[in-house]
C-alpha cells in the first residue's frame, strides 16, 4: 500500500494505493465494483437513448445494452494491462459517449443502424489510431476552449432528451402525464439532495441511488413491465454483424470528426487520473490509451457496441478516493465484461421506465454542460476574441437544433451533417480558435498581456 504523499513540489495527492498496488481482494472487489455503480448508469444511458430514438424494440435494445457493457469492460481490462502498445497502463475505466448521441440516433433514423456501425467501423481505429500517432501535432488545436464548448453543447443538446423522457417518452401513450413527470422529479430530487448533503459513498453513489427510489416506487405503482427478461437467456455468446453494416459516406465523415473531438476527451481524462501522482501522463500512456478508444470502438461496432471512451466520472473516484491503483480498474472491466454476457442484465436495464430515466439523464446532461464551462472559465480568458468564439458556437450548435428545419434547403448530405449541433459547435470552435489571433491558436501565438498591432492604435477598447 502506498502512504507517502504525492503532494507537495510535484502537485499530486497522498495515495491510498498507487498505479501499481493491489489492495487486498476483499477491498479490491469492493472498489471495483463502486466503479461499476458509478458508470454503468451513464453508459446504458447512452445506448438506452440511441435504442429508443431509432425505434428498437425489447430484445434488439436489451442486446446493445449487453454489448456496451461487454465492450466497455474489455476496453477498460486492455487500459490497466495492455495489449502490445494498445492501452495506457493506467487506471481508465471505458464506456459509451453522449459524444456520439446525437449523431447515432440522426444516422440511424436516417439510414439504419447498419450505416452507424459500418461508420464507427471504418473510422474508430483510423482516426484515433492516427491521432495517438501523431498525438503531439494535433493537441494544439483542440486547447481548454474548443473541448469546453464541445462537452457544454453535448450537454445541452442532451437537456431537451431528458425532458423528453422526463415526459415519459417521444410517443408514449401517456406523455406528460403527472406519474411521469413525478417520477422523473422524485429522481431528480433525491439525486441532487444525496449529492449535494451526504458524504462519502452515499453522495458517490447518488444517482444510482436516485434510479433504484424512482424504479421501487414505479414498480409498487404498476408501472415496470418485466415482459423484456423472459424473452432473452441468463448467457449469451455475442453474434457479429446483428445490425448489419453498410457504409454511407455522410456518416463515416460525421464519425471521423467526433471520434476526433472524442479523442481529446480521454487525453483529459488520462491527465485527470495522472494529476493524482502530480505529473501528466507520457506519450507512450497518451498514444497506448488513444488506441484503445479506437480499436476497441472498431471492433465493438461489428458487434453492435456504441464507441468506447474513457469516462470522467470514475477519474473523479480515483481522486477523491486516492486509489489509483489499475488492478482495482482492472476488476471493474471483469465485472463490467460478466454482465455483458448475461442478456438478463440488459433486458432489465430496459424495464427502467423513460420517467424514471428522464431525471437521472437531466441531471447528468445539466452535470456534462457544467463541466464543460468550468473548463472554459478555468483555463480560458473571457476577452472580446473567446466570447465571440463563444457566442458563434454555442449559437449556431444550438441554432440547428432548435430550428432544424432552417437547413431544409441544403444538400441531403449538408443538411445530414450540418445538423449535428456538436458537430456544428466543435467546427465553428476549431476554426475560429485556429484562425483567429490570440492565447490557445495553434497558429498565432498571441500572451495574453500583448494586445495585436493593428489594435494598439485604435483608441480605447470597446470591451
Amino acid at each position: 500500500m502506498s502512504t507517502e504523499s504525492n503532494g507537495g513540489s510535484n502537485g499530486g495527492i497522498e495515495l491510498e494505493y498507487g498505479l501499481d498496488d493491489k489492495p487486498p481482494l476483499g477491498k479490491s472487489i469492493l472498489l471495483g465494483l463502486q466503479h461499476v455503480a458509478v458508470m454503468i448508469v451513464p453508459a446504458t444511458a447512452v445506448a438506452y437513448v440511441v435504442g429508443n430514438n431509432v425505434g428498437l424494440g425489447g430484445p434488439d435494445l436489451a442486446f446493445i445494452v449487453q454489448m456496451v457493457l461487454l465492450f466497455s469492460g474489455l476496453a477498460t481490462v486492455v487500459q490497466a494491462y495492455t495489449v502490445g502498445p494498445v492501452g495506457a497502463r493506467l487506471p481508465i475505466v471505458m464506456g459509451t459517449s453522449f459524444t456520439f448521441v446525437g449523431a447515432a440516433s440522426t444516422i440511424g433514423a436516417d439510414f439504419g443502424l447498419a450505416a452507424v456501425f459500418g461508420a464507427i467501423l471504418v473510422t474508430g481505429f483510423a482516426v484515433e489510431g492516427f491521432i495517438g500517432w501523431q498525438f503531439k501535432r494535433i493537441k494544439p488545436f483542440f486547447p481548454p476552449l474548443v473541448t469546453g464548448l464541445v462537452v457544454v453543447i453535448i450537454g445541452l443538446y442532451l437537456i431537451p432528451v431528458g425532458m423528453d423522457y422526463a415526459a415519459g417518452g417521444v410517443g408514449a401513450d401517456d406523455y406528460g402525464a403527472a406519474h411521469n413527470v413525478g417520477l422523473a422529479a422524485l429522481v431528480l430530487f433525491v439525486a441532487v439532495g444525496l449529492n449535494l448533503f451526504a458524504r462519502g459513498t452515499t453522495r458517490v453513489l447518488s444517482i444510482l441511488v436516485a434510479l433504484g427510489v424512482g424504479y421501487l416506487v414505479a414498480l409498487l405503482a404498476g408501472i415496470v413491465d418485466f415482459s423484456a427478461i423472459g424473452d432473452v437467456g441468463w448467457f449469451a455468446v455475442p453474434s457479429p454483424t446483428r445490425f448489419g453494416l453498410e457504409f454511407e459516406p455522410i456518416a463515416i465523415v460525421m464519425f471521423a470528426f467526433l471520434f476526433l473531438v472524442s479523442s481529446m476527451e480521454t487525453v483529459g481524462d488520462m491527465s485527470g487520473v495522472t494529476a493524482a501522482e502530480g505529473r501528466n501522463p507520457t506519450d507512450r500512456e497518451f498514444r497506448g490509451g488513444l488506441f484503445t478508444d479506437g480499436l476497441l470502438s472498431s471492433i465493438g461496432s461489428l458487434f453492435a457496441a456504441f464507441p468506447v471512451t474513457s469516462f470522467s466520472q470514475n477519474v473523479g473516484i480515483v481522486n477523491f478516493t486516492g486509489v489509483m491503483s489499475r488492478h482495482v480498474v482492472g476488476i471493474c472491466g471483469v465485472f463490467l465484461a460478466i454482465l455483458g454476457l448475461s442478456p438478463k442484465v440488459g433486458a432489465a436495464v430496459t424495464t427502467i421506465p423513460s420517467a424514471v430515466f428522464g431525471g437521472a439523464v437531466l441531471l447528468m446532461a445539466g452535470m456534462v454542460a457544467a463541466s464543460g464551462v468550468r473548463l472554459i472559465v478555468t483555463h480560458t480568458e473571457l476577452d472580446r476574441r473567446n466570447m465571440v468564439i463563444v457566442a458563434v458556437s454555442l449559437g449556431l450548435g444550438l441554432g440547428v437544433t432548435t430550428t432544424p428545419e432552417a437547413l431544409a434547403g441544403l444538400p441531403s448530405a449538408a443538411e445530414t451533417f450540418f445538423s449535428e449541433p456538436v458537430i456544428m459547435a466543435a467546427l465553428s470552435a476549431l476554426v475560429l480558435n485556429t484562425i483567429v489571433p490570440g492565447e490557445q491558436s495553434p497558429l498565432f501565438d498571441v500572451p495574453p498581456a500583448e494586445t495585436p498591432p493593428e489594435s494598439s492604435a485604435a483608441g480605447p477598447s470597446d470591451d
